[in-house]
């Protein structure tokens, strides 16, 4: 084993992750699709379609939103605003922090939500209710929005929806799924907060972490129209025969599936005649950030996709066999070669271990290519810098570290099928540690070959 170029290659994999996170910073993100100019609020890149607002034909201009991004965000538009900014109120996870002059920052729970956020959606949503045509809001998403927007709707208690929240995550359903089902227990997500602040006009600057920028389902869609239902939602808790549903939401999506509560406001309906959805920054974004690393770094490079959903083992299966054919036949690409993807898996948990997807996708990686002659390091991200409910981003891995852990006295085949990535990696000290990075373009993926 050449040890020194294997150190080499894991700690380019470590670089071209940290460029990848570069333009999907909030900040910047959103100072490149928001400017002012003599009294104009202008939206949209330079050299693409843009909309100008008046500033003002306004007397107030406030700030709401919710996500892991969403602080950065809002102290670019307080750059941007100035004292043009009468207030602001956002939530974040713990920790997602920074120095606001106006903005009031709530933390609260994610991915499970708590009181703390409750507590923060119901002050915005009072908020929104005494919005008239006179005000401008610019609301702020990103990942994370649905778990800290997270108003039971009523006759739910948070209790209740963080038992069903819980399930949905263990069971493997999709964000789509789980959205899906939270807009319909929820008060302000599916379109809500857009009927709560009608008739304001509101700019949604959205940083996305959603599989094909799906408006809709980012942070489950406060402000964009919902294409969802009440059966829908009822069809997911069936296709995943969930059991002990809380009574109190099996009577809310019956008695809506059945018309006698009203549905989130869908696409057309008069709320969202002045409400403006704009994403800012995405997962395509940080790939070909990493693309651009990887080639400057001497590697042959292809992006496979920025879509990738699924299985996260049948996922790193997948990546693994692509990994062996370039080793194998030069195909798809040669060696150095650097194959790049993005998008969000899913693990259904079989274990009672501790871990994330990214960290699930290496260690499956790890299994498949373990003992490998060939220089390859793989290393699966979160783009947020927390992988599952953990203090990791993710991990890194190479042929060896099915080795490293036989030594430390730990099997990986024995903690994979008990999801228990993290402390198997902790032994090997394979851990992706970057710490929250204010960000949230779902996952990145490297595999790096030479």
């Amino acid at each position: 084993m050449d040890e020194y170029l294997l150190k080499r290659i894991r700690t380019e994999a470590k670089a071209i992750f940290r460029e990848s996170l570069r333009p999907v910073n909030p900040y910047g993100a959103v100072k490149n699709f928001v400017r002012i100019e003599n009294d104009q609020l202008i939206l949209g890149k330079d050299g693409e379609d843009q909309d100008t607002l008046d500033l003002k034909q306004f007397d107030r201009i406030s700030l709401v939103g919710g996500g892991k991004a969403t602080a950065p965000m809002a102290k670019a538009m307080e750059a941007l605003l100035g004292d043009r900014i009468h207030m602001g109120m956002i939530n974040v996870k713990y920790g997602f922090t920074e120095t606001l002059s106006v903005t009031r920052i709530v933390e609260a729970g994610h991915p499970l939500p708590d009181e703390n956020g409750v507590k923060g959606t119901e002050s915005i949503m009072n908020f929104l209710a005494k919005a008239n045509n006179k005000d401008l809001i610019i609301s702020l998403i990103s990942g994370g929005g649905s778990a800290l927007l997270c108003q039971p709707a009523r006759g739910i208690s948070l209790g209740e929806k963080q038992t069903l929240t819980g399930m949905l995550l263990d069971c493997g359903a999709g964000i789509d799924e789980i959205n899906a089902v939270r807009k319909h227990i929820s008060a302000a997500k599916g379109g809500q907060m857009a009927r709560a602040a009608f008739p304001a006009t509101v700019v949604n600057l959205m940083l996305s972490d959603v599989v094909g920028d799906k408006m809709d389902v980012i942070a489950s869609g406060p402000f964009v129209p919902d294409s969802s239902t009440f059966e829908d939602a009822l069809g997911i808790l069936r296709k995943y025969d969930l059991k002990s549903i809380p009574g109190s939401i099996v009577q809310r999506l019956e008695d809506g599936a059945q018309g006698r509560i009203p549905d989130t406001p869908k696409e057309g309906a008069p709320v969202f005649l002045y409400v403006s959805n704009i994403i800012v920054g995405s997962n395509i974004l940080a790939l070909e950030a990493a693309e651009k690393k990887a080639g400057e770094l001497g590697y042959d490079t292809l992006i496979l996709s920025s879509l990738i959903e699924g299985e996260t083992r049948d996922v790193a299966r997948v990546h693994c066999a692509i990994a062996r054919e370039i080793c194998r036949s030069g195909r798809p690409i040669g060696k150095p070669a650097c194959i790049i993807s993005g998008g969000e898996t899913t693990v259904t948990m079989r274990g009672n271990g501790l871990g994330g997807r990214n960290q699930e996708f290496c260690l499956t990686s790890a299994v498949e290519i373990a003992g490998l002659p060939e220089k390859m390091v793989v290393l699966s991200g979160g783009t947020d810098g927390n992988d599952g409910p953990t203090d990791a981003a993710g991990a890194v891995v190479d042929p060896y570290t099915v080795e490293r852990g036989r030594k430390a006295g730990v099997s990986a085949v024995d903690f994979l099928n008990n999801n228990d990535a993290y402390h198997f990696f902790e032994k090997t000290e394979d851990l992706l540690m970057t710490g929250p990075t204010n960000t949230n373009v779902m996952d990145v993926r490297f595999l790096l070959i030479r």
